[in-house]
């Protein structure tokens, strides 16, 4: 009889082992679908505004590279299963760009204040020299499941 339980216990997490990872793959692949379309809209609605507007600024382009990224991320991470992190910072690497563009395109003085974005941009190519240089150096060791 002890042995039965143990037997049905075991089949019994097995099924739900099963039924979560079915859940929550279900849930991932949605969840990438979703944010892979809205990137996919966001972009489309961009370029839309820039071809109404009759031409598009460094700052649209930027905008267009940071869509470019994020999407990339998605498809990465989709194929992968590993959020690639050097994409995350590339795009607010971008981000910061189009700020400082937009900063000095506005107010057409320079001042020490901007200095801070560059250096911002800076410790996030320091960032990225690390997480490239550690996953070169230290590969993981993950093991997919699936």
């Amino acid at each position: 009889m002890k042995q039965w339980l143990e037997r049905a216990d075991q089949r019994t997490n097995s099924l739900a082992h099963g039924i979560g990872s079915l859940l929550v793959d279900s849930f991932h692949n949605l969840a990438l679908f979703a944010i892979g379309g809205t990137i996919v809209w966001s972009a489309v609605a961009a370029f839309i505004a820039m071809m109404h507007k009759g031409g598009a600024s460094i700052d649209d382009i930027l905008l267009l590279f940071i869509y470019l990224e994020l999407g990339a991320m998605v498809g990465i991470y989709f194929k992968t299963n590993h959020m690639p992190v050097r994409f995350l910072i590339y795009v607010a690497m971008t981000a910061l760009t189009r700020m400082m563009i937009s900063d000095i395109q506005a107010h057409h003085q320079p001042e020490v204040k901007i200095l801070y974005i560059p250096a911002a941009i800076l410790v996030l190519a320091l960032a990225t020299l690390v997480v490239r240089y550690g996953s070169a150096r230290f590969p993981s060791t993950h093991t997919d499941n699936r």
